[in-house]
């Protein structure tokens, strides 16, 4: 039996997936969350199989969610199923540790199918997302998108430079990189394309 804790914060899609998941004779749902935080307490208090995730949550993101699963040592496997079909987000999940990643108009027979194959091991990734990938080079360091996160939230070159503990020009250095390295003319702008191709 797979165990499988669901993650996603959209309660009908969510109960959904459960529905659909616990008709499968070899697959129970055995704890669900509405966030990512809510996600990491219970994948510590159950330790379930495989973690299904979406990227996008409250309070913590699937990816961050699947680092934390990574670097805790636990076998706890994780698959992303989301409606970002972006090589940018599929780069950094792989890096983050992600067995899995299929989007959500798959069809539920293949999101068990790919359960199944990462529970026994091996990765299930979308196949047309996986060729993207490979020819999509995300330019930014992780610094760079750091800054270009917070920008896009509204913070002020002072107020990231508090943040990450950084001075001002040193911000300002590596937004002026990042609005560079994405063709922009400005900081909302680098953001804007940055998220479009996921690589924040």
């Amino acid at each position: 039996m797979i165990r499988l804790l669901l993650a996603e914060d959209q309660a009908l899609v969510r109960g959904a997936l459960a529905a659909l998941l616990n008709l499968e004779p070899d697959i129970e749902v055995v704890a669900e969350a509405g966030d990512g935080a809510q996600a990491w307490e219970a994948v510590k208090r159950v330790q379930p199989d495989v973690v299904v995730t979406d990227i996008e949550m409250p309070g913590m993101t699937g990816i961050d969610l699947a680092m934390r699963v990574r670097d805790s040592g636990m076998p706890t496997r994780v698959v992303i199923v989301t409606t970002f079909g972006r090589a940018g987000y599929l780069r950094r999940a792989m890096d983050a540790g992600v067995r899995g990643y299929l989007l959500k108009d798959a069809p539920a027979g293949q999101l068990a199918e790919a359960l199944r194959q990462v529970h026994r091991g091996g990765r299930a990734i979308d196949p047309q997302l996986a060729v993207a990938a490979w020819s999509d080079e995300d330019p930014l360091t992780e610094r760079e998108r750091q800054v270009l996160r917070l920008a896009g939230e509204g913070l002020s070159t002072a107020e990231i430079g508090e943040r990450l503990h950084l001075s001002q020009g040193t911000v300002r250095n590596y937004l002026s990189e990042a609005i560079g390295k994405l063709d922009s003319s400005n900081r909302i702008e680098a953001y804007r394309r940055a998220r479009q191709n996921g690589w924040l």
